[in-house]
């Protein structure tokens, strides 16, 4: 606080101004990415297979998953239950999966690939693949290593701090 002694007003210091250049920040850079790559795997899902972000990734789960129900989707994919909900609905409409009562708890439902999920995932899995491809084509394949062991370590870093 400052006093002018001539007018005998008081003036508050300004404090110096905080800045945060999100260009800078880690969070905010990474979240930048995944979302532009989310955007653009869902633009060829959606165009060639009629499928949204959240059914992908239920279905890619079961490509590799024998024991999977909504409970466990929403754990492995970090969605909200309503998402997993609405996507396992649309995809069993669509004859891509079956759900059935699980025997060890009778409040879940265990999740299947029908033949024509698989015959789908068949289709999908390549296409995705060389999409992955030619997005990290710019990578060698040291800085792929690396940038994947470096995500491990920030994933574990943040389990360590919480």
């Amino acid at each position: 606080m400052t006093m002018d002694k001539a007018e005998g007003d008081i003036t508050l210091a300004s404090s110096p101004r905080v800045e945060l250049d999100l260009n800078q920040f880690l969070p905010y850079q990474l979240n930048r990415l995944a979302d532009r790559i989310s955007q653009a795997l869902e633009k060829l899902y959606a165009e060639s297979y009629q499928l949204n972000i959240a059914q992908w990734r239920v279905l890619a789960w079961l490509s590799h998953c024998d024991d999977l129900t909504a409970k466990k989707v929403c754990a492995y994919t970090n969605m909200d239950k309503a998402r997993v909900s609405r996507a396992i609905q649309s995809l069993e409409e669509r004859g891509l999966i079956n759900r059935t009562p699980s025997q060890h708890d009778q409040r879940l439902h265990d999740l299947k690939l029908t033949e024509a999920g698989q015959e789908l995932l068949n289709k999908l899995v390549p296409e995705a693949q060389a999409w992955e491809a030619d997005l990290v084509s710019t990578l060698s394949v040291g800085e792929y290593r690396d940038l994947l062991n470096i995500m491990r370590k920030l994933e574990r870093q943040l389990e360590r701090i919480g």
